[in-house]
């Protein structure tokens, strides 16, 4: 049984930085897509970042690009995201999701349906 476990969220002051973690397990994830989704109250699930775990090949969305990094460690079947200069706008619940490589384009990494596998999820909020 597949499973991802997210960690690392919190309460933090605008301005700072948190680093969050998904433990996969279940299966090899050597031929999986992971990603970052994040969801706000009121709103709907939106795309954050991607890593593909064969190589270093990453996608972020625009709104994080630059303050947000995604990286993988095989090893651990583990997945980051480290989120620095957080604003009160990144408060929200985020999760981890994974699904089997396929194509790598922006459509396809932003499609909430296309993923196999999703985490439980884990708060961060961000105070001014």
């Amino acid at each position: 049984q597949v499973q991802l476990v997210e960690s690392g969220g919190g309460l933090v002051q605008a301005g700072d930085s948190l680093r969050l973690s998904c433990v996969a397990s279940g299966r090899t994830f050597s031929s999986y897509t992971m990603a970052w989704f994040r969801q706000a109250p009121g709103k709907e699930r939106e795309f954050i970042a991607a890593v593909r775990w064969s190589d270093v090949a990453t996608y972020y969305a625009d709104s994080v690009k630059g303050r947000f990094t995604i990286s993988r460690d095989n090893a651990k079947n583990t997945v980051y995201l480290r989120m620095n200069s957080l604003k009160p706008e990144d408060t929200a619940v985020y999760y981890c999701a994974a699904k089997v490589a396929g194509a790598w384009n922006a459509v396809v990494l932003r499609r909430l349906g296309g993923y196999d596998y999703w985490g439980q999820g884990t708060q961060v909020t961000v105070s001014s």
